[in-house]
């Protein structure tokens, strides 16, 4: 398995999705219920193969992933041969951008001293996907990219 597999409540999201990959495998619904029961671990390789499937769609799309922490905000960009990344660092460490009073003394004291803005590009290694889950793992979530192009376009 390349990624991890799906939890039990995405898997019920995505019914439909499964027996239609169960049906593009010529599997029937009364086959599945024997292989659950028969060769549970062909079960399970199915549901791995399926989680991956999915993982790959959800990767290729994913334009934009963000992770907060106290006191830094991590914006990339997901570019095709190279991620950008913008990064705030919030040099008061009485303030937690996590709460909302904290991010709130960060939207009105964007020019303070206490707040650096850092840009880079990162090279993906050969595994462009994996890169992105790995990210994802450590806490970052995919979005629409507003807060990236909001800080781009401030700090270009």
């Amino acid at each position: 398995m390349k990624y991890s597999r799906l939890t039990k409540e995405q898997f019920e999201e995505l019914h439909q999705e499964f027996i239609n990959f169960l049906a593009t495998q010529s599997i029937t619904a009364d086959e599945w219920a024997n292989l659950k029961v028969n060769k549970p671990e062909l079960a399970e390789t199915e549901l791995d193969v399926f989680s991956d499937l999915i993982w790959e769609g959800v990767l290729n799309k994913a334009e934009y992933l963000e992770h907060f922490s106290a006191q830094h905000m991590y914006l990339f960009r997901l570019g095709k041969k190279k991620m950008k990344a913008i990064v705030v660092n919030v040099k008061n460490k009485e303030v937690d951008i996590t709460t909302k009073e904290g991010y709130n003394w960060l939207r009105e004291n964007l020019m303070d001293e206490r707040v650096e803005f850092l840009q880079a590009d990162k090279d993906y290694t050969e595994d462009k996907n994996l890169d992105k889950f790995k990210m994802i793992e450590q806490g970052a979530v995919i979005t629409k990219g507003d807060l990236f192009k909001y800080f781009d376009e401030l700090i270009n």
